[in-house]
């Protein structure tokens, strides 16, 4: 594993987010790259991701990440299903400190990680869960589900459906368009739109999935 170098890693982030348009503060792009050096950290033990390398950390992580924020704009209530790492749950939290962002993984490991990474960048807006999204209540559903290459887009509605609040659409981050997966959609769902995404310096395919309620 090469060594974490804050310096040397930190323009890219900053040069990426301008080229997604995005206003984060240096406060932000200094967290974003605490929330990095844990993970590179963490994964070191617990393998928390498959991308070693710091600097396509940078790109495969944390821009490819930002590049859904603006999707997100009217979102005030957010969870993430089969968070992981925190890929795109704590991204989003970090970039939209004014939304709530919930993480939700089966894996423990994941969930202390995501705990830890909570507690020491010092979001407030974060909440952890460890469990099966089926099963999970919660007193206050929210507006947008989302998920980042976590399963089949039938599954995912079908198991996290009870969670979405009335009028609340699911965004699904995938790679190649899925077209297949989404004609599978259980009745009464529909893909509203499928958005390419670019992300700077990635040189592969990026979709959101916008899946709401059909209206009957």
């Amino acid at each position: 594993m090469k060594a974490f170098d804050r310096a040397a890693l930190l323009p890219a982030l900053a040069d990426g987010a301008r080229v997604l348009q995005l206003d984060l503060s240096d406060a932000q792009l200094a967290q974003l790259m605490d929330y990095l050096a844990l993970l590179a950290k963490w994964n070191a033990v617990y393998n928390l991701t498959a991308v070693r390398d710091p600097a396509q950390m940078v790109t495969q992580h944390l821009l490819d990440s930002l590049a859904v924020v603006p999707a997100f704009a009217a979102a005030r209530n957010v969870l993430d299903v089969g968070a992981g790492g925190g890929l795109p749950g704590m991204v989003l939290a970090i970039a939209r400190p004014d939304m709530r962002v919930s993480l939700i993984d089966t894996v423990h490991k994941k969930t202390a990680f995501l705990t830890q990474a909570k507690a020491e960048l010092g979001l407030a807006n974060v909440t952890v869960h460890t469990a099966r999204v089926e099963q999970l209540q919660v007193a206050q559903k929210f507006d947008v589900i989302t998920s980042r290459a976590f399963a089949e887009l039938a599954d995912f509605v079908n198991w996290s459906g009870h969670l979405l609040q009335e009028g609340g659409r699911f965004i699904a981050m995938k790679g190649v368009a899925p077209h297949d997966e989404i004609a599978r959609l259980p009745a009464g769902w529909r893909a509203s739109e499928v958005r390419p995404l670019t992300v700077p310096g990635l040189n592969a395919e990026r979709h959101l999935i916008f899946i709401d309620k059909q209206e009957q």
